[in-house]
């Protein structure tokens, strides 16, 4: 579109000749210009968030407790059957060490039967109390 057409003037022959056109506020004024923040409030609040947090975090130490119960009775039933276990298990351990002293006593009498004076099975320490001999004595598999 030609400015010619727009100023409603044809033929025109300098741009003297154009008659001023000013531009202005249309009526009734511009629409006021909005220059404040408005965020507009989208989701919960925070009193909202943080009373859900709240819950969530009594919720998780209510089942952390929960489940603390249960392994504190899974833990009793296990001492408790390892306390009802344990004669049976030192009586048999017993029974394999008297085994065990046993060939001790042999191997140590066959070994010293020309030493003069040797009593077999007596301590060399002579402390006077008796001390049941290292594990390593009778049990070569446990080193």
């Amino acid at each position: 579109m030609t400015e010619s057409m727009i100023r409603k003037k044809p033929g025109m022959v300098s741009v003297k000749e154009m008659p001023v056109l000013q531009d202005g506020p249309p009526p009734g004024g511009f629409a006021p210009v909005r220059y404040a923040r408005r965020i507009p409030s989208k989701g919960p609040s925070a009193v909202a968030i943080f009373l859900t947090a709240l819950g969530a975090f009594c919720y998780g130490m209510y089942e952390v407790g929960q489940g603390n119960k249960v392994r504190r009775a899974i833990k009793e039933e296990k001492y408790a059957a390892r306390r009802a276990i344990l004669p049976v298990l030192q009586a048999e351990e017993d029974e394999r060490f008297v085994k065990e002293w046993k060939k001790v006593l042999e191997e140590e009498a066959r070994i010293m039967k020309n030493v003069p004076g040797w009593k077999v099975g007596e301590s060399v320490y002579n402390s006077g109390k008796w001390m049941p001999p290292a594990t390593g004595e009778l049990r070569p598999d446990v080193w």
